[in-house]
């Protein structure tokens, strides 16, 4: 599904009041939002498919002026533009904040306006109580939620060439991480059935080492055959030779027959172990050319330096970091809440009047931001005071692992925002200092 975007609440997450001002300054926004969204004679949706798209575009009343499909193609998208040239650059409605149709619509100079699926769901309700459900009227609830709502609505800014790329490739690297961990967890599983000694002699599977160890000696017959002297020999070109690891493999390797699978079981899982290994051998290399490229374009950012400094952010999580949160600083309307929504850390609260109806997680939001924020939190624990102190702290609250590293990542989130707005790098000596002058409670604690 698409994921939430732009569309965040401007509400807090724990239903915190606003002051007075901040509400009537509001107000004044949204009543100027609306003088200016008035002046729009005609608005547009477009319900997307793989292969093709139904177009809705109704006026300022309301009524349909427009109904037509287009084909997912260079003719399809040209047609589009033709039959739309008569309207100029109007208001757009679409159930996706990413893709190649918002990609076309961009270049049509269409003003885009990304709809949440939960909410394209309520509207398209609105008008179809009955439960009814077709393109057409997909595209016309969206065009016409566009014309009445849409002056509170988010439009969508076009992004720079370079951040673009970045998050493309931060987001398939991951992919491919995927890939290669599911890789290794059949790699295992057959080591598992066939060959147990070899797996015991590798802590680390993700290791090329490992995997050229058994493609050197695929079978227990073949390490046995080997010997002792050929043992050495791969473990001291290897670099695997170490006082207290070396011994222990030797041992193992020894004993390699002792336990091992049966005749067929070794001939068909041997087969099974080489052909995942030599994929990985395949995947190795792109996966590091994946992370020259990204290492290329963060360095070429003038953020870089910015998510750089965030401790324990590291050549990985940083340029994950940088490519999600972006470079626009009004995309989140220079309020932290805002981006602890969309990194989904902020949880979801239902409350009437001073009762909490209930508490969960975060599903709508950037799923990837918040995996980076997660790696980010547990990578912190080693490297801040504070946040080893914060995470004992909630973990004494009988919060599990993930709970406590979410609830620090929604710390490091208010951080990253005043850094990233100020455009600022992380300065650990001011950020104590802070704590101390505010008397932050996290000083008042003892870490466990």
């Amino acid at each position: 599904m698409p994921q939430e975007g732009r569309h965040i609440s401007a509400m807090d997450c724990r239903a915190k009041g606003r002051s007075s001002t901040t509400v009537t300054k509001a107000m004044s926004n949204t009543e100027e939002s609306l003088d200016r969204w008035q002046q729009h004679r005609y608005f547009g949706a477009l319900d997307w498919a793989t292969q093709k798209h139904m177009v809705v575009i109704v006026d300022a009343r309301g009524k349909i002026v427009e109904v037509f499909s287009i084909e997912h193609s260079a003719l399809g998208w040209k047609k589009f533009r033709e039959r739309l040239a008569p309207y100029g650059s109007i208001p757009f409605a679409i159930e996706t904040s990413q893709g190649a149709a918002v990609e076309q619509l961009l270049e049509a100079q269409m003003l885009v306006y990304p709809v949440n699926p939960k909410s394209a769901q309520r509207y398209r309700e609105r008008k179809a109580p009955s439960g009814v459900k077709d393109d057409e009227l997909d595209a016309w609830s969206l065009a016409d939620a566009l014309r009445v709502d849409g002056h509170g609505w988010k439009i969508l800014r076009p992004e720079a060439a370079l951040i673009k790329e970045l998050r493309l490739l931060c987001r398939d690297e991951v992919s491919l991480i995927e890939q290669r961990t599911a890789l290794i967890q059949q790699l295992q599983q057959a080591l598992a059935e066939y060959f147990p000694t070899m797996l015991d002699a590798f802590e680390d599977w993700t290791s090329v080492s490992s995997w050229l160890c058994l493609q050197r000696f695929p079978t227990p017959q073949a390490l046995q055959q080997a010997g002792k002297r050929q043992w050495e020999k791969f473990l001291h070109a290897r670099r695997l030779w170490r006082q207290d690891s070396g011994p222990r493999r030797l041992e193992l390797f020894a004993k390699a027959t002792n336990f091992c699978g049966t005749e067929p079981t070794i001939k068909a899982k041997s087969m099974l172990a080489l052909s995942l290994v030599k994929m990985l051998l395949c995947l190795e290399p792109q996966l590091q050319e994946y992370r020259r490229r990204i290492q290329e374009l963060f360095a070429r950012h003038p953020d870089h330096d910015l998510f750089g400094s965030l401790p324990g952010a590291g050549p990985k999580i940083a340029p994950r970091l940088l490519s999600e949160i972006g470079e626009d600083r009004e995309r989140f309307d220079g309020d932290a809440q805002n981006l602890q929504c969309f990194a989904g850390t902020a949880p979801v609260t239902r409350k009437s009047g001073k009762r909490i109806l209930g508490r969960h997680k975060r599903r709508a939001c950037n799923k990837h931001l918040r995996h980076a924020i997660h790696l980010l939190s547990e990578q912190s624990l080693k490297r801040c005071v504070w946040a080893q102190i914060y995470y004992q702290h909630h973990l004494a609250k009988e919060k599990s692992h993930a709970n406590a590293l979410r609830s620090l990542g929604q710390r490091w989130l208010k951080i990253i925002h005043k850094m990233w707005f100020d455009r600022k790098p992380y300065d650990a000596e001011l950020h104590h200092r802070n704590q101390l002058k505010h008397g932050s409670w996290v000083f008042q604690l003892r870490p466990c």
